[in-house]
């Protein structure tokens, strides 16, 4: 009966930590670019119950049955899925229809740079004419995200129209000037969530071509479908409520046998 206990404590913490991932995804159901999180739960190995200081049987453990132990929480995985394109009509905006990321010249409190990865591409220019994040971050040129060089920086001219093909190619007076670094990954599980909407590689993984297309005066939404995630919650609820509900039979029957039970 104590295991009944154990048992519906490990499902609603379990269901805890479901319920923590699944708002995330709703606090930024409106964040560019952003990918959802999932979760798996795995149930705890079982142990075998044995009898304890049984002598009927010398030296052999008399079996009771096998007890579930209870349930965890497996891993937190990422689904990269594209999400919806949204039409801007700014000329720094640019979405990526496919698998990539854009290259990203990260620079920390400490004041420490490094290439981050990122498919928020709501860019701008800023006063000194170089293409950086709606954080400031440099945004980097093709050759720059290809050889993780964070000061293969692109600088354009504020004054003059910002032109951007399929390629990343951008014009400016009929003119190539660069090309946006986008790349991919051959191994999604060697990228991490680094926090502020991008991602880091990590050690082992290794950088690819990406064939994605870029679109100019466009951004990509989430891929969080806030419906669906209302429904998790609403499962999420009602199996924590069954958990309560199971700790409170238990408790009861064993209040029963304490103190009735016993006193007959």
């Amino acid at each position: 009966m104590i295991k009944g206990l154990y048992t519906a404590y490990t499902g609603m913490v379990n269901e805890q930590k479901r319920l923590d991932v699944l708002t995330n995804n709703l606090a930024n159901a409106d964040t560019n670019g952003y990918k959802k999180e999932g979760t798996t739960s795995q149930t705890f190995a079982d142990e075998l119950a044995i009898k304890i200081k049984d002598t009927s049987s010398y030296g052999l453990n008399k079996k009771l049955g096998v007890i579930s132990m209870g349930v965890h929480l497996g891993e937190t995985y990422t689904n990269y899925d594209q999400g919806s394109i949204k039409v801007t009509d700014n000329e720094t905006d640019v979405a990526l229809a496919g698998n990539g990321f854009f290259a990203i010249a990260f620079t920390n409190k400490a004041g420490e740079t490094s290439v981050k990865y990122t498919r928020d591409g709501a860019f701008t220019v800023n006063t000194e004419g170089y293409l950086v994040t709606k954080d400031g971050d440099y945004v980097l040129s093709q050759a720059g995200a290809q050889n993780t060089d964070p000061n293969a920086r692109i600088r354009l001219n504020p004054n003059a129209k910002i032109t951007i093909d399929e390629l990343g190619n951008i014009y400016q007076n009929d003119q190539l000037v660069t090309r946006i670094g986008v790349v991919d990954f051959d191994d999604y599980n060697y990228i991490s969530k680094y926090g502020e909407n991008l991602y880091d590689l990590v050690d082992g993984g290794q950088i690819t071509a990406s064939d994605a297309k870029v679109q100019q005066g466009c951004i990509e939404g989430s891929n969080v479908n806030v419906v669906d995630e209302m429904v998790k919650m609403i499962t999420i609820s009602r199996a924590y409520q069954a958990g309560q509900k199971v700790i409170n039979t238990v408790d009861e029957t064993l209040d029963k046998t304490v103190n009735q039970v016993g006193k007959v």
